[in-house]
């Protein structure tokens, strides 16, 4: 019958530190971070955005990209909170308008 222990692989890492070199992170308190404070003087563009994916979902499946400058970015993102709306519709109303 084969020798089956032969094929066994031993560990390459070697034996774990001992307690005493283990960092001590667990036992010290947790500290949250502060929020930035964003000055009325901040550009729009910097300001965090807000994640897509928590808005409501539509029956869009095409997928549109563009490059736009960050002017327009912030304008269009400035325009859609405002109204509540998605990026897609403020686009979609605005195309509108201009084909009337």
């Amino acid at each position: 019958m084969a020798d089956a222990s032969k094929l066994k692989r031993k560990s390459s890492l070697g034996a774990p530190p001992p307690v005493e070199e283990a960092s001590h992170n667990l036992h010290e308190p947790e500290i949250t971070p502060t929020p930035p404070v964003i000055s009325a003087t901040a550009s729009p563009l910097y300001i965090r955005a807000v994640d897509g994916r928590s808005r409501r979902r539509t029956k869009r499946t095409m997928q549109l990209n563009l490059k736009v400058t960050p002017e327009f970015d912030a304008l269009l993102r400035e325009i859609a909170d405002k109204e509540g709306l998605l990026l897609a519709e403020v686009l979609e109303k605005a195309l509108y308008q201009y084909n009337k």
